[in-house]
């Protein structure tokens, strides 16, 4: 079920998310779950969703999740390293991508975020590092 207040904040911190209309179904310090619906627009060669868009999606989730996990005094992250393994196309329906911390140190944050099609399939697994940032 889609939280259209996290989806609206989701979308004011990554406009790309808005552009590519994602949304929010859950989103705390322990799990971040965003859902993309196919189009023929995110498609590559015969009706396939980009796997640009689907890194996208598992990006801002992991993302998400590791804003959500920001120790005291930081003030973002950004992805320094993604590691994405495709297991399956997608050729209609939604996807959700549902991250989940798997480290959280004094300068980096570890994300490993799984991508499923509507029946459950499992399409990617991404596992993403990000750079805590603070004020200078």
């Amino acid at each position: 079920m889609t939280d259209h207040a996290a989806t609206a904040r989701i979308h004011e911190m990554m406009p790309l998310c808005a552009t590519l209309g994602v949304r929010a179904d859950t989103y705390d310090s322990e799990l971040v779950a965003l859902s993309l619906d196919w189009a023929p627009s995110l498609c590559t060669s015969g009706g396939i969703l980009h796997g640009g868009a689907v890194m996208a999606l598992a990006d801002s989730a992991g993302g998400a999740c590791a804003f959500m996990n920001l120790p005291d005094a930081a003030t973002a992250t950004v992805s320094i390293e993604s590691k994405t393994n495709f297991l399956g196309a997608v050729k209609g329906g939604t996807i959700t991508a549902t991250a989940r911390l798997l480290h959280r140190g004094g300068s980096t944050i570890v994300v490993e975020t799984s991508v499923s099609d509507d029946t459950g399939r499992l399409v990617a697994k991404v596992t993403q590092t990000q750079m805590i940032l603070r004020a200078r």
